[in-house]
């Protein structure tokens, strides 16, 4: 079974967010950064993945997404921090 990953990416330290779903965290964190998909994330400039859990049940992963969606944003930022408290973009680290 594939892994599924939620993350979120932002434009800044504490920036506008973006919350997403997908089985290829690499190359869909890659997409963002080269805005090869035109959309919320081109526009806003977002390309820092500060976040992301896996799950190896696509079901539960899509739930999750929609769960962290309707969060006020003081706890998606206190989310982030818990593992990442200097928003450090996490993409570096999964591709060595």
């Amino acid at each position: 079974m594939k892994n599924m990953y939620v993350y979120i990416m932002t434009n800044n330290i504490n920036g506008t967010l973006y919350i997403g779903v997908t089985n290829n965290l690499i190359r869909r964190v890659y997409e963002h950064k080269n805005k090869i998909i035109k959309g919320f994330t081109s526009r806003y400039n977002i390309d820092k993945l500060v976040y992301y859990e896996i799950y190896d049940n696509e079901i539960i992963a899509i739930e999750r997404e929609k769960e962290l969606k309707k969060w006020e944003r003081n706890w998606k930022k206190d989310l982030i921090e818990s593992k990442n408290p200097k928003w450090i973009d996490l993409y570096d680290y999964l591709i060595k």
